[in-house]
């Protein structure tokens, strides 16, 4: 397994990749708009995705502000098999929220 990235909500978007970049030294990697579900995602990290864990944010358009606790998204976890993984997880007790897939 693979810490891929861990996933913010912002509610700006260009302030937080400033933070990001220019405080924390961080590089942007990607950023790309999704106009059908009226957010853009914005990956962050000190290298490359391939070989390191990154950070994404994610501005869902229209939304400024976030309660305490609201904006964290997920953590992303690659695997080799993913259904082989949640079966084990299952397994030991987790709750699936969502079965394996697309």
């Amino acid at each position: 397994m693979r810490l891929l990235h861990t996933m913010l909500r912002v509610g700006n978007l260009q302030k937080s990749i400033d933070f990001y970049t220019n405080i924390l030294g961080m590089h942007l990697l990607r950023q790309k708009d999704y106009p059908d579900g009226k957010f853009t995602l914005a990956f962050l990290g000190y290298g490359d995705e391939s070989e390191n864990t990154v950070l994404e944010l994610t501005c869902n358009w229209g939304v400024e502000d976030y309660d305490p606790g609201t904006g964290f998204g997920h953590i992303a976890v690659a695997v080799d098999d993913v259904y082989e993984a949640t079966q084990k997880a299952r397994q030991q007790g987790a709750k699936i929220l969502r079965e394996a897939g697309p």
